[in-house]
């Protein structure tokens, strides 16, 4: 039982860190729809993150069903934030490239921080 309190204790921590980093710090030409949409982003991130799906354009248009464009405009303004870090790897099919992210260590320290650990 500890294990799954730990886990549920660990999400709602990164939940309200991620609220936090977004809410208290607007970027100048961002719509509160922007913030709300990055938030709720997070969420889907986190997620997958957890279940160890890669954080791909594809992956998280699967997930989330919208477009290319509302994923990424999304994912863009995560990155700039430095919330999430992105690379170009190779994509599933070992051919072309895919933009990978993730989400900026600097986000865990600052959990583990926040828990005392």
């Amino acid at each position: 039982m500890p294990r799954a309190l730990d886990a549920e204790w660990h999400s709602l921590s990164f939940s309200a860190l991620i609220l936090r980093l977004i809410l208290d710090n607007p970027l100048d030409d961002e719509t509160p729809q922007s913030r709300l949409k990055q938030i709720g982003m997070m969420s889907v991130l986190y997620y997958m993150h957890q279940g160890n799906q890669r954080l791909t354009l594809t992956n998280i248009i699967e997930v989330t069903s919208l477009t290319r464009g509302g994923v990424t405009e999304t994912i863009d303004r995560l990155v700039s934030r430095k919330i999430l870090t992105d690379a170009m790897v190779k994509n599933s099919m070992g051919r072309g490239q895919a933009r990978e992210f993730k989400i900026a260590p600097d986000i865990f320290k600052r959990l583990r921080n926040l828990q005392g650990g």
